[in-house]
């Protein structure tokens, strides 16, 4: 219903006396506090600072490179301050601690003293308050959480402040974790953003529902509920009233003398647009954006124009409590016109996507051995990765839509923070396994190394001869807070080699021939990446089971057999005899097609009980027989040009040119490589995508490693790579996708929750992002893929799920970055398309099964065991180091329903706990319950002195955290109650989590 003029009444609104002051000074009234039954208008002064996107977050910084981009950051908070202090009236807020941090450390004394009155005052506020605006589709839970704890601890340290308003008003649509885990569980009492799909905004606006109560998990119920707001149009103030000095609003100019005197005129003008928005709102208060991306370089622009509006058309700051709904939302995919579904990015620089997940689960281990051997005060640290993954996480970074060069500083933060991690990590586990080392080592006798580039067969301390002697020595850490066994695979030049773990124990090994795909990646990527040739290409892959316990490591021994011979199995290529060739050492099955090299079907033979850790016992799972029809292939979607209307695909939009997909290849030559350890099936489908499918003897799940590129674009159409997989199952338009790695939420082909979906993009607006995997069922099984980075992934057809691994453009979408994606990599003069190499892993269980396979491998792909290597001889290693360890008690180990997502030694001298329930409610019947964790037993060999509980982000003590009430309606019967663990025992210090639920600590030893 539109607001009528009799109750849309303004203080001084139209009857302003034009009272002639002839230039004299005007003091502007900026202090007037709200109205009851009078329309408030809410002006918000902000400044979007993307932490890089056209320009580096350097460039942005200082203000260089502005043929790009005119921005200084530095000149944004410099004017900001001043104009502040001009007024105690004026406020502002400013979210992007990456950039508000390295200003901080810039200024003197007095202007820090200057910005904490500030502070402390209202004046400034700090909203969000994470590193950068992180990414909603792309980004990892983790990830999110450590961003964001980055900039809270800052804020906390420096001005004893707690951001309440989540601001993520710029991300390119939103998710569920965000609203509950980086919304309710960090105290936030808001959430406001901008960018909402084409259809839900009209709906929206049409029936006042732009604000809502979004009740973001069902499994924490009415704890995860959070008021939302989306803006009407964008973040942007209405048409008309943007201030920057190159803008070209119309001021407001009140001195009566001049020829352009227009008070009366910008006041109707300033009404019109309230009635506006007011027309799609519930209540009298709206609020106005006012500022956009690196505004207010000059603050004064800004500020004098709103004291003059608030002075006139008499302006109030204050927000209400209403009645609205509360909704279970589950979005995410975000249209801003009818052919331009923002569903590219999900996959969008594949590379850089491995490369920061990858940098994600380093960083968590990195930060487990720098507490475990004490932080050091000076050299090395973590710091420099924790702050490049912070930086990575915003929404222009880890989605791929940033230019090329902005990209590349990206990846070159990322690589020199973990080179000087992981000389934190070798410095730590050759302290942690030397016998005679005390906590703080100073200088390890031995140095280990690490291979970063392992996935291209690039390590040389493993492809060196081993000396006379000696042992390669291979110490591997496991991250988990349960115990990880898997197969290694590392790069040798000897087929005669015995593998033996620390008791003496020879290891079963497999060798298998590096492939000549692997080989010409290694000669290409290593030299682009090093800038030096490596030496001639290693002769094969060593593959060995290991066993690590939780928190700890194990030690193994490559040595040179002796005259016997070694303890490997050299796999060769088995030609296949039958038309229906079945692969599969273990309990997994995968049945090829000869005759076109295609998958035929995938069996899951493991029955009776399955065994899973669970402290001192072992717990047992009943397993059933599942055989399902599967066939995998490759298409691509060619990149559409635009038509009648002019839409490309591009970084962001992804709008195939409404062509079916292209099979890459109906016939695909096959190759066999079997041995005791693994299975491997070598498809080669067109000249620039291979793939290598192992099943592993111990596994019940297949790994697929997938080498794509360059993609051509010699035909003038540009294209976007999936692997699909067709199954004989009867899916109903349902598919499930997880949320940030945490929830799986239920998708429904052509179908959304909030609104009547008019579909006009049948394949792109049916893309989902998936961060850890996507899973379908019909009545009797479940189809699941996990995958090692971000992508995007659908079923647009039952019984199908698709997965787009790699994308190559001609064309620039036009939403701001103005650049194809057209990733290319040069070796001197030679470039070439970017070619990539990842995993993705499929599994089969029975209907009601599968959520123990997706959590717990899904944990391992995260946190994978890390590998360091060097060469001594066996003896004297075994005598001087220790071998085989845990820094938990040695009989126990995290429920498999708990993972350790941080442990971490802070500056103040705590060291910072978070414990996360892997399980939501109603997943599984054993493990969706509340689990227990006993602190005493992970920190066995310390005592813990103090155990204080706090937010997600550590910034306030649990106890004192206070959550908004709300009256709501909810639409589907009562809010569940949630499942969550009651308070910490002083005196067992044991730990309770429900399902789904982060309980984060700070402890002192």
């Amino acid at each position: 219903m539109a607001i009528s003029p009799t109750t849309l009444t303004f203080l001084f609104l139209l009857a302003i006396s034009l009272v002639c002051v002839w230039g004299d000074f005007i003091k502007y009234n900026t202090s007037a506090g709200p109205v009851e039954g009078k329309l408030n208008v809410h002006l918000v002064a902000h400044t979007h600072d993307d932490v890089g996107w056209l320009k580096t977050i350097d460039q942005y910084y200082v203000g260089s490179n502005n043929s790009i981009q005119g921005a200084c950051v530095s000149n944004v908070l410099d004017s900001l301050v001043i104009s502040l202090m001009k007024d105690p009236n004026r406020k502002f807020v400013y979210a992007e601690q990456a950039f508000f941090q390295r200003w901080w450390a810039e200024q003197n004394e007095e202007t820090q003293e200057e910005v904490k009155k500030l502070v402390d005052s209202g004046q400034l506020e700090f909203i969000n308050g994470g590193w950068c605006m992180h990414d909603e589709a792309t980004c990892h839970y983790i990830d999110m959480i450590d961003q964001t704890t980055l900039g809270h601890r800052m804020i906390k340290k420096q001005f004893n402040k707690v951001p309440r308003a989540g601001w993520q008003i710029d991300p390119f649509g939103h998710s569920a974790v965000q609203a509950y885990l980086l919304g309710a569980e960090l105290g936030f009492d808001s959430l406001f953003f901008a960018r909402i799909d084409y259809q839900d905004r009209a709906k929206r606006k049409t029936d006042k529902s732009l604000e809502v109560i979004w009740l973001g998990s069902k499994s924490l119920g009415s704890s995860s509920q959070i008021f939302t707001s989306a803006f009407p149009v964008h973040y942007s103030p209405p048409s008309g009233f943007h201030f920057e000095v190159n803008d070209d609003s119309a001021p407001v100019q009140d001195d009566p003398r001049i020829f352009d005197y227009n008070v009366e005129q910008r006041v109707n003008d300033f009404v019109d647009a309230a009635r506006t928005q007011a027309n799609v709102t519930r209540t009298n208060h709206i609020m106005w954006t006012m500022g956009d991306d690196f505004e207010y370089q000059y603050a004064e622009s800004w500020f004098k124009q709103m004291d003059k509006f608030i002075h006139y058309v008499n302006k109030v700051y204050f927000v209400t409590n209403f009645f609205i709904k509360a909704r279970l939302m589950t979005p995410y995919r975000y249209a801003d016109s009818e052919n331009a579904y923002w569903t590219g990015f999900f996959t969008s620089r594949p590379s850089l996507k491995g490369y920061v997940r990858m940098m994600s689960g380093y960083y968590l281990a990195a930060r487990q051995l720098e507490f475990l051997v004490g932080r050091k005060l000076s050299g090395p640290n973590t710091f420099s990765l924790g702050d490049a993954l912070g930086i990575a996480q915003h929404h222009d970074a880890v989605t791929g839509t940033a230019k090329q060069h902005t990209t590349n500083d990206y990846a070159k933060r990322l690589a020199l923070g973990a080179s000087e991690s992981e000389m934190v990590v070798t410095s730590a586990l050759s302290c942690l396994t030397s016998s005679n080392s005390s906590k703080q080592c100073a200088a390890p006798a031995v140095q280990l190394s690490q291979c970063q580039l392992l996935n291209i067969s690039y390590c040389p301390p493993t492809e060196e001869d081993i000396p006379q002697g000696k042992s390669l020595v291979m110490v591997v850490y496991n991250p988990l807070g349960w115990i990880h066994s898997d197969i290694i695979r590392i790069p040798v030049n000897d087929d005669h080699l015995v593998v033996r773990d620390s008791s003496g124990n020879t290891i079963q090994a497999q060798y298998i021939a590096v492939d000549n795909v692997t080989i010409n990646l290694r000669n290409f990527y290593a030299k682009a990446y090093m800038g030096v040739l490596p030496k001639e290409a290693p002769k094969y892959w060593l593959l060995f089971g290991v066993t690590v316990p939780p928190l700890g490591w194990s030690t193994y021994f490559i040595s040179k057999a002796g005259q016997t011979g070694g303890s490997g199995y050299l796999s060769v290529m088995d030609p296949p005899q039958n038309e229906t060739v079945e692969v599969g050492p273990g309990d997994l099955k995968m049945s090829f097609s000869l005759s076109s090299g295609q998958l035929k079907r995938i069996s899951n033979n493991r029955t009776g009980l399955l065994k899973v850790y669970t402290d001192v016992s072992l717990l047992t799972i009943t397993m059933h027989q599942v055989d399902i029809p599967i066939q995998q292939s490759y298409l691509w979607y060619g990149s559409s040009s635009g038509d009648m209307d002019p839409q490309a695909s591009g970084a962001y939009i992804f709008r195939p040119n409404g062509s079916p997909p292209t099979p890459v290849s109906r016939s695909v030559p096959l190759e066999i490589v079997r041995g005791p350890v693994v299975d491997e099936v070598h498809q080669q489908f067109n000249s620039w995508i291979y793939q290598v499918t192992r099943l592993y003897k111990e596994k019940d799940h297949a790994e697929v490693e997938f080498t794509i590129g360059p993609i051509p674009l010699d035909d003038g159409v540009g294209k976007e790579i999936i692997t699909r997989m067709t199954a004989n199952m009867a899916t109903d338009r349902t598919f499930y996708t997880d949320s940030n790695g945490r929830d799986f939420l239920k998708r429904v082909r052509d179908y959304r929750e909030d609104w009547p979906l008019v579909v006009h993009q049948p394949v792109a607006g049916n893309y989902y992002p998936i961060n850890s995997g996507i899973f379908m069922m019909d009545g009797k099984s479940e189809f699941s893929v996990l995958v090692d980075r971000a992508v995007g992934g659908a079923s647009i057809h039952d019984g199908e799920l698709e997965v787009m691994l790699h994308r190559r453009m001609i064309d620039d979408d036009g939403r701001g970055v103005g650049e194809a994606l057209d990733e290319t990599v040069c070796v001197g003069d030679t470039c070439e398309g970017l070619t990539v190499r990842g995993n993705y892993y499929i599994n089969i269980n029975k209907l009601g099964s599968g959520a123990r396979w997706r959590r717990t491998v899904g944990q391992e792909i995260y946190s994978p065991l890390l590998l360091s290597f060097t060469h001594e001889e066996e003896n004297i290693w075994k005598a001087s180091h220790v071998t085989n360890a845990t820094s938990m008690d040695s009989n126990y180990s995290l429920p498999p329903n708990v993972a350790l997502i941080t442990l971490q030694e802070l500056d103040d001298g705590f060291t910072l706990l978070r414990l996360a329930h892997l399980y939501e409610v109603g997943e599984d019947p054993t493990y969706s319950t509340i689990a227990e964790v006993e602190l005493k037993k992970i920190f066995a060999e310390r005592t813990i002195l103090e155990v204080k509980e706090t937010s997600l982000s550590t910034n306030q003590d649990k106890s004192e955290m206070r959550s908004m009430k709300w009256k709501v309606e909810l639409e589907s019967g009562e809010s569940p109650v949630p499942l969550r663990g009651g308070p910490v025992n002083s005196t067992t210090l044991v730990v309770e989590l429900g399902p789904m639920e982060i309980r984060t600590f700070l402890l002192k030893f």
